[in-house]
This record gives C-alpha cells, sequence and structure tokens, in this order.
C-alpha cells in the first residue's frame, strides 16, 4: 500500500499531523508512506523513520496555479492507492483530485466532499486529553480500519550530534544544567497570538521570584531581536540577571535541541509549544483570546502540560462576543487577560517540576 499524506502550511499542524504515520506503520509496517508539508516545515519531522518520503509544497507552487496544476499531475504518477488530505484546502483539494488513488480521505466540507471517496466530520468535543487537534486527525484513518485505543502522542527526532551541539552551546554561554532552565515562548506567531509584552514580562518576573535560580533563554529569531529586548527591558533587574539573550535557536533544528536540555517551556501558544512537549519537555500555555482551546490543548493534564485562556477566567467576555470578535478586538481581549489571573498556576507548575 502506498499511502499520500498532506499536510500543508504552520509548523504546529504538520508535527501534530505526524501521528498518523505511526499509527499506520503499527497496523500496515510494508506500507509505502510518503509526507507532503511546506518545505520550511521539514526540520520539525527531519528524521521521523515512520516516513519513507517527504515531498515539499515549495513558495513557487504556492503562487501559481499553473504550477501547482503541473505538481499534481506529477503526483500522478507515484501510483498512490490512499491519499489522506489533513490540510483540505484549494491546493490539496487539486492535489487529491489529480492523485488518481482509489482511496481519498478528508474532512467532511460540502463543497468538496465530491473529490474524496471518504470524509468525516471533526468532532467539536474532545474526548480523551490529547485533545481535538490529535483525535481528529486520527478520526481519518477509520476507512483503513485502523483503531486506535490511545491517543498517539507527535515525536520529534533528535541526533546525538544536534543534542551535543545544544549542550556545548549551553554551557559555552554560563548555563549551569544542574540548574533549573526555562524557554520562554515570548512572541506568537503573529500579533494577534503574542500576549502584550508587559504581561509577559511580569510572568518572567514571577518564574524568577518563585525560583530564584532561574535561568532563562528567550525563544526568538534575529529579526524579532526588537520584540525580544522590549521584554526584557520590562522586566525587573533582578529577573534581567537570569535571562540570558545572546543564547537562541539560530535555526529550527538548534531550538529543538537547546529545549530539549530546558525544564521547561513557557509562554505564548504555538508551534514550539507543540515542539516542546513533542520532546516531552513540560509546557505551561498562554493561549491568544481568539484560539479555541479545547483544540490546541494537546495532552494537558494540569501538572506538567497546563495551559490558561482568557476564557478560563473572564467567561461572561464571551457571553456576547465570538471567537471571530475577539480575534477583531484581540488587544481589549488581551488587557483583560492580566498576569494576575494565573500566577498561582504558573507557580504551582513551577513547584511541580
Amino acid at each position: 500500500m502506498k499511502v499520500l499524506i498532506i499536510q500543508q502550511k504552520m509548523i504546529g499542524d504538520v508535527l501534530t499531523s505526524s501521528i498518523l504515520f505511526e499509527a499506520i506503520r503499527t497496523t500496515y509496517p510494508d506500507a509505502q508512506l510518503h509526507y507532503l508539508i511546506n518545505s520550511h516545515t521539514f526540520p520539525v519531522v527531519e528524521g521521523n523513520p515512520n516516513v519513507d518520503d517527504f515531498i515539499f509544497f515549495t513558495p513557487e507552487i504556492e503562487k501559481s496555479k499553473r504550477k501547482l496544476l503541473a505538481f499534481a499531475q506529477g503526483l500522478k504518477k507515484e501510483k498512490y492507492d490512499v491519499v489522506i488530505d489533513v490540510y483540505s484546502k484549494f491546493s490539496s483539494n487539486i492535489i487529491t483530485l489529480f492523485s488518481g488513488a482509489k482511496t481519498k480521505i478528508s474532512k467532511y466540507k460540502w463543497y468538496t466532499s465530491f473529490i474524496y471517496s471518504h470524509t468525516l466530520k471533526e468532532a467539536k468535543t474532545s474526548k480523551t486529553y490529547a485533545g481535538l487537534a490529535v483525535e481528529n486527525r486520527l478520526g481519518l484513518l477509520q476507512p483503513l480500519e485502523i483503531l486506535i485505543e490511545n491517543p498517539i502522542k507527535p515525536k520529534i527526532y533528535l541526533s546525538e550530534k544536534e543534542k551535543n551541539h545544544a549542550k556545548k552551546v549551553l554551557t559555552e554561554n554560563g548555563i549551569d544544567l544542574t540548574q533549573p532552565l526555562y524557554m520562554i515562548g515570548v512572541l506568537g506567531s503573529s500579533i494577534s497570538k503574542t500576549y502584550p509584552h508587559d504581561y509577559m514580562a511580569t510572568v518572567i518576573d514571577t518564574i524568577v521570584n518563585k525560583q530564584p535560580n532561574a535561568q532563562i533563554i528567550f525563544n526568538y529569531i534575529p529579526k524579532q531581536k526588537a520584540d525580544a529586548d522590549s521584554i526584557f527591558n520590562l522586566c525587573n533587574a533582578e529577573t534581567q540577571q537570569r535571562i540570558h539573550l545572546n543564547i537562541f535557536g539560530k535555526s529550527l533544528r538548534e531550538f529543538l535541541a537547546l529545549t530539549s536540555f530546558c525544564d521547561a517551556l513557557i509562554g505564548n501558544e504555538g508551534g514550539a509549544t507543540n515542539m516542546a512537549k513533542a520532546l516531552h519537555i513540560p509546557t505551561f500555555t498562554i493561549f491568544s483570546p481568539w484560539i479555541l482551546k479545547n483544540a490546541w490543548n494537546m495532552f494537558d493534564d494540569d501538572k506538567s502540560y497546563l495551559s490558561v485562556h482568557l476564557n478560563d477566567f473572564k467567561p461572561e467576555l464571551y457571553t456576547n462576543a465570538s471567537y471571530k470578535d475577539a480575534k477583531q478586538d484581540y488587544k481589549s481581549f488581551y488587557e483583560a487577560f492580566s498576569p494576575d489571573l494565573f500566577s498561582s498556576k504558573l507557580n504551582a507548575f513551577i513547584s511541580n517540576l
């Protein structure tokens, strides 16, 4: 059996959908499994032993309908038996349509259902602590008669060389690996998914107040240096002494390797949180007010993996406002989401590490 799984766009999505390969491999050990992803997301699934081949959806293909059609027609030559379209947008609809596969699976949308042999309606409430993002993906395997008794957790595979390099970077820059080390997700993937700088500084102050020996590193890339500096400058003087602003992942793989040495990742919800969980690193996640928490609070157990959302503390704000409204007015909703609302939860999380 030859299977193509399509998951374009975000790093967190690509990592989460990688669980399908482990599930299929368990039931069909001899299957050929290919993964179609955006080229920039490859580092998060690099080295995954359950994927036989990666196919890259490049920016050039994304920008040109002509190149998309040529790309889709080229994939038909692979003669896939099964296509699982997790992404389920225009480009993946076209790729699936041209694939020639007998079994074509995706989530149900009335206007694209004719393309697929099997469509499944997504659940709205989770049945397990794995969360909807995991449960709905595993549900796509039903037509292949793959039943998962226990939810599968995404995994990241690092080499010893990568881990040794990260350890060297940390120790040469003054990190004592016998003392607590926390990675802070100071920035979200967009401004509407980024906890306000002054609030984030208060969160970091809270961490250091609770754990005076804390060593702090930030998750950011060079073009975000000004924002990282802004948050650093808003922290109190004692906290600034605990922050190693010069240590950051110069690539996604280096970030992963650095994170693997941390005691926890704390900060904005996003790909970094999902990656930390896949590395078995405890996480404390601050959700944007407009993101549905139960879709992405994967494997939360209120101990090692804990997340907070404005709706947890001020549900009345959502009585006459939808999540779409919250996105439009994210600044006001974020303003209401002050750090004091969850400081006790954060302190308890740090105590449990």
